[in-house]
């Protein structure tokens, strides 16, 4: 039978769990993928690209509200089953509340394997992937993005500039401007051109005009009559360089290693190990943040599954149950808040590091004893 309350119990958690947790996802998503529409308006980039590149931040939003959904889900439950005399089930067939709350406790380290899975392989993955398909991607909404009579600077080392756009596509008194190198461009002026699509890739068809390289020594011009100007081998000016959220966590867990081990660091220190590209040009204080992220906050979630559970301990005066309620949300809001807080000084010093590494066992473990002294003497929450 307990079995059997337990598994109601949990379904509704998980179901609220996952209602809550989509619609946040969703809304946030919707947001940042208004804030990303300069893939297509300012870097040239497709819809598919958009599509695919947006979709891939979905577990990033996901794993960043899990904490707080599940703390909302366990409270919102919890209260109902209050509101509606459905935890008086459990207290009749003779489950104590430690017991109530240990559930909890162990039903939470689920949620906290998700996070971890998520931290560790799913987000950086996720991330890696996206970064690397906006990389590889075409200039391929080039054609659209071009305009009478304005400078386009979609792509790095490139300018455009086309006098007239007609309809049909043709292009007329074109100017392209591109830096080759230090002190060296190549500026090509045509009478008439077209973009053309030729394996996947666009080119610029152009017609009488002529190329003049420009250098530190000399400069010299070719005419032509026609020539394919390949745009292909430009990349997007969007960043395609690795992020520390996108490399993989056992690469970081190497770069702590290598940081801790015969040296002094600072947080600003700039790491230089040319062997290791995870490591190098890097701060101290950024991987180790993001290790922080990945390996340490999902430990909250344990924490603020007790501090939910709360809600079962009742007050001795009925005037003070609403407080009860409100105190046991900003308790759990206020752990949320200290996790994040965390983060901006971790690294400040090497016993505030070690703090911060077992500030969430801490407070699992002192408000697990706090709990259990209040269960087993029958005292008052508040």
């Amino acid at each position: 039978m307990n079995k059997l309350i337990f598994r109601k119990f949990s379904i509704d958690i998980i179901n609220f769990f996952l209602i809550a947790s989509f619609s946040v996802t969703f809304i946030i998503w919707i947001i940042q993928a208004v804030n990303f529409l300069e893939l297509i308006s300012d870097d040239g980039h497709s819809l598919d690209v958009y599509f695919y590149f947006i979709s891939l931040n979905l577990p990033k939003i996901f794993s960043k509200t899990i904490i707080f959904v599940f703390f909302i889900s366990i409270f919102y439950v919890i209260n109902k089953y209050k509101n509606s005399n459905e935890l008086i089930v459990f207290w009749n067939n003779g489950i104590q509340k430690i017991k109530f709350i240990n559930f909890i406790l162990k039903f939470s380290l689920l949620f906290l394997i998700l996070q971890l899975i998520l931290n560790l392989f799913v987000v950086p993955k996720s991330q890696s992937l996206g970064r690397l398909y906006i990389k590889e991607s075409n200039i391929d909404f080039l054609p659209k993005l071009i305009s009478e009579k304005k400078f386009i600077n979609v792509v790095k080392n490139l300018t455009i500039f086309v006098e007239e756009y007609k309809k049909d596509g043709k292009l007329n008194k074109i100017y392209i401007n591109e830096k080759i190198g230090s002190g060296e461009s190549k500026i090509i002026v045509s009478e008439s051109g077209r973009i053309i699509k030729k394996n996947k890739n666009y080119i610029l068809r152009l017609n009488n005009g002529g190329i003049t390289n420009i250098s530190k020594n000399n400069t010299y011009t070719l005419k032509f009559s026609e020539t394919d100007y390949d745009l292909s081998e430009f990349s997007t000016k969007t960043t395609t360089h690795s992020k520390v959220q996108e490399l993989d966590s056992i690469k970081l867990l190497i770069c702590i290693k290598e940081i801790f081990i015969g040296e002094e660091i600072s947080a600003e220190q700039i790491i230089n190990k040319p062997e290791n590209d995870a490591c190098h040009k890097r701060k101290v204080k950024s991987i180790g943040e993001e290790l922080y992220k990945r390996l340490i906050l999902p430990f909250y979630t344990l924490i603020i599954s007790l501090i939910a559970a709360s809600l079962v301990i009742e007050p001795k005066s009925k005037y003070l149950v609403k407080f009860h309620k409100l105190n046991i949300f900003l308790t759990g809001i206020s752990v949320i808040i200290l996790s994040q807080l965390a983060l901006k000084f971790f690294l400040s010093s090497i016993n505030i590091l070690y703090l911060i590494l077992f500030l969430p066992i801490c407070l699992i473990i002192i408000y697990y004893i706090v709990l259990l002294i209040i269960t087993k003497f029958k005292l008052s929450y508040l």
